[in-house]
Formats: C-alpha cells, sequence, structure tokens
C-alpha cells in the first residue's frame, strides 16, 4: 500500500514538473519568475489596502468638519480648485533650497484641520479662511503666478497624495473669515490647537 502510495507521489511530482516545463516553454516565464512576480504583487495589494484604510479615516474626519456646522449661513465662492506640494514639480524648489515650504506670507506650510492653501490675493487676501469641502479648512498664505481668478492651490505633503485625495475639481467654498493682508505662524498653531478642534484634530492626526 505504501509502494503504490508511493508511486502515486511519484506520478503527480513528473506531472507537475511536466507543466511546468511547458509552461515555461510556452510563456517563456520560469517558475521563480512566476512566484517573484505574486509575491511582489501580493504585496502591492497589502500596500494598496492600507493606504485605502488610512485614507478612508481622514475622509470621515474631513466629513465631521463639514457636519459641524450650517454652511448655508456663510458667503460661498466656486472656485476650481487643484492640488501642490512644496516640491520641485509644483514650486521649482528642493528641500535644500532656503525658501524650501515658505509661503509667500512666510508661514511654513502645512497640512491640519487648518491648512495653508494659495489663491488669488486680489480675491482672497492673505490671513482668509475658507471652509473647502472634501478638504477641511483653508488658510490663504501663498500665492502663484498662475492662480488667477476664482482659482486656488490646496497644499498638500506628497504629489502622491494630490492625485490621490484631490486632482482638480471644482467647488463651493465658504468663506469663514476674510483677511487683511498678513497671516503669521503663530496665528496658524492658534487656529488648529484651540480647544474646539482638537476632536478633531486629534483623529486627523492619528489616522494619517
Amino acid at each position: 500500500m505504501i509502494k503504490r502510495f508511493s508511486i502515486r507521489m511519484m506520478m503527480v511530482c513528473l506531472f507537475l514538473v511536466a507543466l511546468c516545463v511547458t509552461w515555461q516553454a510556452v510563456s517563456g516565464i520560469s517558475l521563480s519568475e512566476m512566484i517573484h512576480m505574486y509575491k511582489k504583487n501580493e504585496v502591492k495589494e497589502v500596500h494598496a489596502a492600507e493606504q485605502s484604510e488610512q485614507a478612508i479615516p481622514s475622509a470621515t474626519v474631513i466629513r465631521a468638519l463639514e457636519n459641524e456646522k450650517d454652511w448655508s449661513k456663510y458667503r460661498s465662492m466656486e472656485v476650481m480648485a487643484t492640488g501642490y506640494t512644496a516640491g520641485r514639480e509644483s514650486t521649482g524648489k528642493t528641500k535644500g533650497h532656503p525658501e524650501y515650504g515658505i509661503t509667500y506670507s512666510g508661514v511654513k506650510v502645512k497640512r491640519d484641520i487648518y491648512s495653508t492653501i494659495a489663491a488669488d490675493l486680489r480675491v482672497f487676501p492673505i490671513g482668509t479662511i475658507l471652509f473647502i469641502p472634501g478638504y477641511g479648512y483653508g488658510v490663504v498664505a501663498d500665492k502663484g503666478g498662475a492662480i488667477k481668478g476664482n482659482r486656488l492651490d490646496l497644499y498638500y505633503e506628497t504629489v502622491q497624495d494630490v492625485y490621490s485625495q484631490w486632482g482638480k475639481k471644482t467647488v463651493n467654498v465658504y468663506i469663514v473669515k476674510m483677511g487683511n493682508g498678513k497671516f503669521t505662524e503663530q496665528e496658524l498653531t492658534l487656529l488648529n490647537e484651540a480647544e474646539p478642534m482638537q476632536v478633531f484634530r486629534g483623529q486627523y492626526l492619528n489616522q494619517r
């Protein structure tokens, strides 16, 4: 009985070897390459799932901010909003540049409950606070050569974040406060550390 079982196992092994050889001859892909491709794809799928899990809670926090107030009571304006980073792809500057990450107002770029954004200063002066559905609060701290009229550039930390979380959208933004042309690092810190914001901010930072 054991001998018969051994013969069967040997036949199965020979069949599998023949199958692999035939597959390699037809496809040009070896067994080791197939295993490598499978593992690589598996890692990609896990990474994509992790990113999805991270993105969903952040969107949940932003939706909570949207539901916090009756935004119909605020003046709104339709704008075309795009995303940008502090890097060369958006500003032409690299991390070694002395002005890397520094906005026109002098404040460092920041993605938080209150984030720094760029606008046409004739429309939204420095210091203007907007609520942008799908993004959160944005404070105008920067300007851009291509930002004219009802356009905004929303700050994100990476190019991947720009494309996966925003891209380019036409959206109605709500004007919380018009700026006076000035804005400081201390003011940005105070906005983000204000007591009513801590519940949202704690969740947001933990989920990033």
